[in-house]
Order: structure tokens, then C-alpha cells, then sequence
């Protein structure tokens, strides 16, 4: 290996649409670690355009990209129903491989995928990329260095607006057994950094809905039928034994995004974002005892690598980059990796079991 991992990056589109090319590319540019040496798409035309628009070498074929000897890490930024077969030939080919969250369309393919990488000895990670922001990241100090106290309750609300409005190119992800949907994009993601700043949940009660179950394609006038759940409510408790209250909705309009409150035995933080808390700048507040609320200032250690990251959705991918290669380089395991994906997606397998059978269950 060269001074620089080498990424593949699978989904890139030419006219600079999709996470592909709004988050990955500026990120991976910024970076002196790593270099975005490949492109892949789906179609040879589309692949010329790529080639054309980046001026960096694109194929059609992420089999014949995986097969460089080259690239050292793929990166896959396609649709989730197509997470599995770009990630199994880059995982035979022994290459390391960074996938978004999901990571497959269900449990069965995200286990599949999880096995063979740690079968290959390769460094996965996944997409989740609020566990490299430094906010988030604050809240967890504060939590472990024990500046919240005891916590007592979390609240926790994720609030979309667009429920029953899509469009034709989207309305694949009304269909549940996509695997992409409101559920698991943002309560997935969500529900994931309550365990990374608080901990895990222990036992719940879940109701887990499709409130919507039609769309209107703004593109064509026409109304589809969508299985696919738009809704997560849970009541549970988190392994320190803090309550937590969770709702995550799609609804029509004027929707108030992520807001999160965690409350202590000695400190308060309250933290909101206008779109999600891995893309948009974090606005936090805290307060110890009856002190009001004021901005908790996050250190500059926590920003300080990759200071040539720009804001935005970029951010925190980078971040998540950056430490990736430096775990590919140090023989080290990254995380989040896809065993922990697999954790995630059978979380979620199992607030649908709770919501279908009525019940509260506790995990191991």
C-alpha cells in the first residue's frame, strides 16, 4: 500500500445527485489519508459520464472495480437493495469496504455480509456516522465522566416532514421490504446514538405503524400504496436504568425534527438539530443543578482531526473516513463496523416483534 488508502467509491452520480457525491466525494477530497482513486455506476453511459464530470477512472461493473488490485477500500453509496451484491464480490476480493446504513434489507443479509468480512480479515465500516460527530460525541463524555449524574429519563423525538408526498424516482423506499424507509434511515440512525451517548436499551414496549399507507408521486399525480412503517413509538429502559421515551414519525408538514433531552440527578442536556444530528450542525445546551439551560461549548480537541473537513453532510463522513483508514493502516478494528450493524438491524427486527405481538421484551 502507497502512503494513501486507495477508495472505490460505488454511486456516483454525474450530475452530482445523491449521498455519493454530496457527502463522500468532498469528503474523501479533504482528506491527505485517503485518496478517491475509482468510480462505479451502473451503466457503461453512466460510468462515461462520471469519468467525464470527476476526471477519475469510473466503471460499470463493481466486480471489475473490487477486482483492481489498486483500491484498497470500496465505499458503497447505492440503494440499500443492492447494499449485498456490491459488498459480497468487494468482501471476496479481500478489500476492505465501508457500506451506508442499512446495511442490508434485512437481518439475514446484514448477518451474511458481517460473517464473510470477519471470515476475509478485512476492516468494515458502516454509516452511521453520528458517532463521529463531535457533539454527539460531548454528550457522551458528559455521560461517562459522570456530569449528568445518574440519568433519570431521556426524550427522545425525530420528526419528518413528507409523509404521503414522493416522487417517482423515491417510491421504491414506500415498499418495507426494500429496507430503506423512515423507520430504518431515521429511527435507525437515531435510536443508535441514544446508545452511543447514553448506552443500550434493556427492555421495551414498541408501536411500530404505517400511518400513511398511500403516496402521492408529486412527478406524476399518481397515488401508490406503500407497506413500508413511517412510525416508531417506544417506551423502554436503558441498561444504566434511565426511562426512555422515543418517537420517531414521517408526517405531513411543519415537522420539528431531532430533538433529544436527557435529564440526571445532577445535569440537564438538551440537544436539537433542523434536519438529523449525523448531517446539520448540533445546537446544545446544558446545565448542572437549577443553573438554566445555557450553550455547552464542545472542545476543540473534538474537532481538531481532519480540520480540512467542510461542514455539513461531508463532516462527519470524513471523520468516519479518517479513522477508518487509520485502522486499516494500524491492523485495528473500526467501529462502528457491520457486526454492529447486524446489532442494529435486529434491534429494529425486534421493536416490529414487540408492536406485533403486544409485548415488552428484553434483550441479553
Amino acid at each position: 500500500m502507497n502512503d494513501k488508502v486507495r477508495v472505490g467509491l460505488v454511486g456516483a452520480d454525474a450530475a452530482g445527485a445523491g449521498w455519493g457525491p454530496v457527502a463522500h466525494m468532498p469528503a474523501l477530497r479533504a482528506l491527505e489519508n485517503l485518496e478517491l482513486a475509482a468510480l462505479c455506476t451502473s451503466r457503461p453511459e453512466s460510468a462515461a459520464a462520471a469519468e467525464a464530470a470527476y476526471g477519475i477512472p469510473a466503471y460499470h461493473d463493481a466486480r471489475e472495480l473490487a477486482a483492481q488490485p489498486d483500491i484498497h477500500l470500496v465505499a458503497v453509496v447505492v440503494r440499500v437493495p443492492y447494499h449485498q451484491d456490491v459488498v459480497m464480490p468487494a468482501l471476496e476480493a479481500g478489500k476492505h469496504v465501508f457500506c451506508e446504513w442499512p446495511l442490508g434489507a434485512n437481518v439475514a443479509e446484514a448477518q451474511e455480509m458481517a460473517e464473510l468480512a470477519r471470515a476475509q480479515g478485512v476492516v468494515s465500516g458502516i454509516g452511521l456516522q453520528g458517532r463521529h460527530d463531535p457533539s454527539l460525541t460531548f454528550i457522551k463524555e458528559l455521560h461517562d465522566d459522570g456530569w449528568l449524574g445518574d440519568v433519570l429519563s431521556v426524550n427522545m423525538t425525530m420528526f419528518g416532514s413528507g409523509a404521503g408526498t414522493s416522487n417517482s424516482r423515491s417510491a421504491w423506499m414506500g415498499v418495507a421490504k426494500n429496507g430503506a424507509n423512515f423507520t430504518t434511515i431515521a429511527a435507525g440512525h437515531t435510536l443508535d446514538y441514544v446508545a452511543y451517548c447514553l448506552g443500550p436499551l434493556a427492555e421495551f414496549s414498541a408501536s411500530v405503524a404505517t400511518r400513511v399507507p398511500q403516496w402521492r408521486l408529486a412527478d406524476t399525480g399518481e397515488t401508490v400504496d406503500v407497506d413500508a412503517p413511517d412510525s416508531v413509538v417506544i417506551n423502554g429502559t436503558l441498561a444504566g436504568g434511565a426511562n426512555l421515551a422515543f418517537h420517531a414519525a414521517s408526517v405531513p408538514f411543519n415537522a420539528s425534527n431531532w430533538r433529544m433531552e436527557v435529564y440526571g440527578t445532577k445535569g440537564t442536556i438538551v440537544a436539537s438539530t433542523p434536519v438529523l444530528p449525523q448531517i446539520s450542525p448540533i445546537t446544545l445546551e446544558g446545565a448542572q443543578g437549577g443553573e438554566p439551560l445555557a450553550p455547552l461549548s464542545i472542545p476543540d480537541r473534538l474537532w481538531a482531526k481532519p480540520a480540512a473537513l467542510p461542514d455539513g453532510p461531508a463532516g462527519n463522513v470524513g471523520r468516519g473516513y479518517f479513522r477508518m483508514a487509520k485502522a486499516i493502516r494500524e491492523g485495528t478494528r473500526f467501529k462502528p463496523d457491520f457486526d454492529h450493524a447486524v446489532r442494529l438491524h435486529e434491534l429494529l427486527e425486534a421493536l416490529q416483534r414487540s408492536s406485533d405481538e403486544g409485548r415488552a421484551i428484553t434483550l441479553d
